[in-house]
C-alpha cells in the first residue's frame, strides 16, 4: 500500500520536514555507501526492476547519486519499461524468451551503471547549511520516497530530477556570478521554482494513489 505524502510546503522561511526518514544505507570510511556489485541475472525481470528503483531511490537519500545521474538513471529505466509493454502489446500481453533477453541485457546495462554512479566522485550534500539547499534536500528525500515505495514512476522521477538538476546548476552559477552570495531578486525566483517543484512532487505522488495516469 502506497504511503501518504505529505503536502507541498509554499514557504522557504521554515522548510517542511521530509515526509519519510531517508532511506537506509551502510556509509564506508570514503563517504559512499557500502555496496556489492550488482547481479545482472537476479530474479525476474520485475524483480530486478523493483530492485534497481530501490538501489536509486538509496542513491538519491543518502547523496551517492546526483540529481542529474539520477534524472539520467531513471530515464534508462522509463525507456526499457516502455519497450517492454511495446513487447507485449506485439505478443498478446506475453514476453517471448528473445524478449525476456533483451531486457534482462538493458537492465543488466542500468544496474552497471547504478553502481558506477553511486561510487564515483560526485556526491550530493545531504546537510545543507542554507535555507535554499535544506529545502532542496527536502524534496529529494520525498522523492527518494516515491520511487522506493511507487509513488513516483521512472519517467515522473527522471522528470522531476532533471528540474532538480537544473535548479542547482542555476544556483551554483549565480553564486559564482555573485561573490558565492544569491541576490534577493534570485533568491526569490529559486524559492518559486523550488515551490513549482514540490507541488509537482506532490502532484505525481498522489496519481499514484488515486490510480490517475501521469501525462
Amino acid at each position: 500500500m502506497a504511503q501518504t505524502s505529505n503536502p507541498p510546503s509554499a514557504q522557504a522561511s521554515n522548510p517542511p520536514a521530509p515526509s519519510s526518514a531517508p532511506v537506509a544505507s551502510s556509509p564506508t570510511t570514503s563517504g559512499k555507501p557500502a555496496s556489492t556489485a550488482p547481479s545482472q541475472n537476479a530474479g525476474t525481470i520485475a524483480e530486478q526492476k523493483h530492485n534497481q528503483q530501490e538501489r536509486i531511490a538509496n542513491g538519491v537519500s543518502n547523496g551517492s547519486l546526483t540529481s542529474d545521474e539520477a534524472s539520467t538513471l531513471e530515464n534508462k529505466e522509463n525507456k526499457i519499461n516502455q519497450e517492454e509493454k511495446s513487447m507485449k502489446a506485439e505478443d498478446n500481453g506475453q514476453l517471448t524468451s528473445a524478449d525476456k533477453a533483451a531486457l534482462k541485457q538493458q537492465q543488466g546495462q542500468v544496474s552497471n551503471q547504478i553502481y558506477q554512479d553511486k561510487h564515483n566522485d560526485n556526491t550530493q550534500n545531504t546537510h545543507p547549511k542554507t535555507e535554499i539547499g535544506q529545502r532542496r534536500e527536502e524534496q529529494r528525500q520525498r522523492i527518494a520516497q516515491g520511487v522506493a515505495n511507487g509513488q513516483l514512476t521512472a519517467g515522473q522521477a527522471s522528470h522531476i530530477e532533471k528540474q532538480e538538476g537544473s535548479l542547482n546548476t542555476e544556483v551554483k552559477n549565480d553564486r559564482a556570478a555573485d561573490g558565492g552570495k544569491l541576490t534577493q531578486a534570485e533568491r526569490t525566483q529559486i524559492n518559486n521554482q523550488q515551490n513549482h517543484l514540490s507541488k509537482e512532487i506532490h502532484k505525481d505522488k498522489t496519481k499514484a494513489k488515486t490510480g490517475a495516469k501521469h501525462k
